[in-house]
């Protein structure tokens, strides 16, 4: 039950606020034919400076992370399913991309820093793909992060005894980002790696 209440929480929540997110500017959107439906282009607010360290303990920002077209993602490694299962979708989507000879990555941060060292990001990242990157932080770090991509992350108050197995209600979203011009889209977990491949490749293509 503990499991199902992680899970369904984020989608509400996370569904809540995507419906304030993308308020149209009134302005032409360039990538129009690149989204799954109807999505303005007042998105400026989605992403942003970070500080962080990355899966070897580095000390990195998001100009050092974000120097290609990423998948950014908010998860945990001890996640019982849900992040496996969209990262794993996201690697499946960028072995597709990477036979059509695109150049892309995947950025996994976690957002449960107590848990998730380096170490334990890199173990994650290398099973899933050679170009998924972990990052982590202090609290405030991953915190200043999340709230730069509008994402909510939540920990669960465990049951007792199992004080080390708590969980963390977190949003689910994908969220495609480039160098120069930023946010471009998101993906929602029932999308799929091939119709992810397609979105992505038809954004490069798009000179985002």
């Amino acid at each position: 039950m503990q499991r199902i209440y992680a899970v369904s929480a984020a989608t509400a929540i996370v569904a809540l606020v995507g419906v304030t997110w993308f308020v149209t500017s009134g302005e032409e959107d360039a990538f129009a034919e690149c989204r799954a439906g109807a999505v303005g282009t007042g998105v400026a607010s989605i992403g942003g400076p970070f500080e962080l360290v990355d899966e070897t303990g580095a000390a990195v920002t998001e100009k050092d992370v974000i120097t290609k077209p990423t998948l950014v993602y908010f998860g945990y490694t001890f996640c019982p399913d849900v992040c496996p299962l969209d990262n794993a979708r996201n690697a499946e989507a960028m072995r597709i991309l990477d036979g059509q000879g695109y150049d892309v990555q995947s950025a996994f941060v976690s957002v449960d820093p107590e848990r998730d060292t380096p170490e334990h990001l890199a173990d994650f990242t290398s099973y899933m793909h050679e170009n998924m990157i972990g990052l982590t932080g202090t609290p405030e770090q991953v915190k200043a992060a999340s709230q730069a991509y509008k994402t909510y992350f939540r920990k669960q108050e465990p049951e007792e005894g199992m004080e080390e197995y708590y969980l963390m209600d977190h949003s689910t979203f994908t969220y495609l980002m480039f160098p120069e011009s930023g946010f471009a889209d998101f993906f929602k977990r029932d999308e799929t790696a091939a119709s992810m491949a397609q979105r992505v490749g038809c954004f490069i293509d798009a000179g985002a």
